[in-house]
């Protein structure tokens, strides 16, 4: 008896980690992207620097929870005078409002390994619901990749003479793939 209740709480140790595996902590290869277009001609640009905060498990969708915190000046284009605009005043206004959030609660399974976060993003002082379709890869480590279309003019992004739709349409499309693995 007394050798088996070491070995016991040595399994419960070891099973802890995976009574929490709904919790995940985003790798190195995680990255958080978006795609516009300017005049016809499609650019890409990214963020090189987010927090998400992730909890999923497609077996709990109510117990799941996504929040992403998303430094707007780590936004990059590969065209310097772009990247100046779009952390300015007109587009992304990082200088006053350093961050965007991203926040979903609510989860619906489409099947398969294809869900919907029915989440809000806060960005220049506006929250507008942005659904993010995902598909999860369960593994080590496991995969989500997500797409939303914002509408960008709903979060005051490209005021000014930048609000003209025929240069610089409304819609972009954000593009996400994180490499998880449990905390």
């Amino acid at each position: 008896m007394k050798r088996l209740i070491p070995t016991l709480t040595m399994l419960l140790a070891l099973a802890a980690p995976l009574a929490h595996g709904a919790d995940w902590q985003a790798g190195p290869g995680s990255r958080l992207g978006f795609t516009a277009t300017y005049m016809g001609e499609a650019f890409e640009g990214r963020f090189a620097r987010f927090s998400p905060a992730i909890t999923f498990d497609p077996a709990n969708l109510a117990g799941s929870r996504f929040d992403v915190r998303i430094e707007l000046a780590s936004a990059g284009t590969d065209n310097e005078e772009r990247d100046e605009m779009l952390v300015g005043p007109e587009f992304f206004n990082a200088g006053a409002r350093p961050e965007a959030r991203y926040v979903a609660t609510a989860f619906r399974a489409l099947g398969g390994d294809r869900y919907v976060a029915e989440g809000e993003l806060t960005l220049n002082g506006v929250t507008r619901k942005v659904p993010l379709s995902f598909r999860w890869q369960p593994g080590t480590p496991a995969v989500l990749e997500g797409e939303a279309t914002l509408a960008r003019l709903a979060f005051k992004v490209g005021e000014g003479d930048w609000a003209d739709t025929g240069l610089l349409p409304d819609e972009v499309k954000v593009r996400t793939r994180l490499e998880l693995t449990a905390k």
